[in-house]
């Protein structure tokens, strides 16, 4: 395993370093994909990754955007956790992979290395798809594990998902909305939203995401996923960073608060460092503010 390089400034070990937490800054509470990724890339490996064997494009649906690549190790001892992710891009944009960047392949690879199975997936976009969309993708991704990943040393007992941002949203759905599960619930351990939104389309200004969810108003109450949310038993952990832009970051605040109104306390962690892309750049690197949680999460010490 090669990487490109090493952070500068110095930190305390599991923490973002002083000069990228200056960057971060900079860039300030907005979604930017292009510069934020041009500070991590340098910190992460390139493939091929030493002791990870990756299976990539296996179609777990219908459409040409219906594929999931997985992670193993080369060697395993008895059936690991896995860890399904689910990228982001406002609906309208994003894949699981792109040549030549280390990103989502820090998530699977930093799940191998954490005695897990990874697992990364692309869904269809809007505008040639709307809702439910996702969900149904979720879905059709979490029937293919259940049924695929004994064969590759995962244990269909123990899939969490985790969604970003829209992707967040689209597992946050999946949840919600029993009509996308199998017969026997969810099939998941536990569901992880990382700076997620909408998470309550009735408060959420929606008009960035009328290409997915339509211009029908009167419609988006019955897309929120939060009321499922309050009910559902599957465990849940939201994540979110102090550079979100605002209404991002009111979602996760927001549901957190309506969840343990309703005595649900779900798993949290707020990285007041971090912005809306770096939560998942951050994921494999030095700083374990993130992942620290995540393990704790799925080892079920919250």
């Amino acid at each position: 395993m090669t990487t490109r390089g090493h952070a500068q400034g110095a930190a305390q070990a599991g923490t973002m370093p002083p000069d990228i937490a200056e960057k971060l800054v900079a860039i300030g509470r907005v979604i930017e994909a292009p510069k934020t990724n041009a500070i991590y890339a340098p910190l992460h490996a390139v493939e091929p990754f030493a002791g990870v064997t990756i299976a990539r494009d296996i179609s777990y649906g219908l459409d040409a955007r219906n594929l999931l690549d997985v992670f193993t190790p080369d060697k395993s001892e008895g059936p690991r956790p896995v860890l399904l992710f689910v990228h982001g891009g406002g609906f309208v944009r994003g894949d699981k992979h792109v040549a030549g960047s280390p990103f989502f392949d820090n998530v699977a690879v930093w799940a191998v290395r954490h005695g897990m199975i990874g697992v990364t997936m692309s869904y269809r976009l809007a505008p040639r798809d709307k809702w439910p969309s996702g969900p149904q993708d979720v879905a059709a991704a979490v029937a293919w594990v259940r049924a695929n990943i004994g064969a590759q040393g995962g244990d269909a007992a123990r899939i969490y998902v985790m969604g970003s941002s829209a992707g967040a949203n689209h597992v946050a759905s999946y949840v919600a909305f029993p009509e996308f599960q199998p017969a026997d619930g969810a099939g998941i351990a536990g569901a992880i939203f990382l700076s997620g939104s909408p998470f309550d389309t009735t408060v959420f200004d929606m008009t960035p995401y009328t290409d997915y969810f339509g211009t029908n108003a009167a419609a988006y109450a019955a897309l929120s996923p939060t009321p499922g949310l309050l009910t559902t038993k599957v465990p849940l952990m939201l994540a979110w960073a102090g550079l979100d832009p605002p209404p991002i970051e009111r979602q996760s605040i927001d549901l957190d608060a309506a969840l343990r109104k309703a005595g649900r306390a779900p798993a949290k962690a707020v990285l007041k460092t971090h912005s809306h892309i770096s939560l998942n750049n951050a994921i494999g690197t030095a700083d374990t503010e993130l992942t620290d949680r995540l393990l704790a999460f799925i080892a079920g010490r919250q």
